[in-house]
């Protein structure tokens, strides 16, 4: 899987959990709580939804390395490797 795969998977959670947001146009680079209104609830239901439809377990403490899309795919991108993704 790519990162841009992974990109998108991002992008996908977070139009199920934030229809309102407009993913279209985010920023590879910024962080996403500064492009969108997500809440803290809104990014624990974005690893929740990691965990429930794709298996990866993100730890609490690795919480700050899915801050961007830059940043999720560098974290998550090995992750889905390693489940043969």
């Amino acid at each position: 899987m790519t990162e841009d795969q992974v990109k998108q998977i991002v992008k996908d959670i977070i139009d199920e959990i934030a229809p309102d947001e407009d993913t279209s146009d985010l920023k590879d680079d910024v962080r996403l709580r500064d492009q969108l209104d997500l809440d803290s609830m809104d990014f624990l239901d974005i690893v929740m939804e990691l965990r429930k439809q794709h298996g990866i377990e993100v730890p609490e403490e690795d919480y700050p390395q899915l801050a961007s899309l830059d940043s999720c795919a560098a974290y998550l991108t090995p992750k889905f490797a390693a489940k043969g993704a």
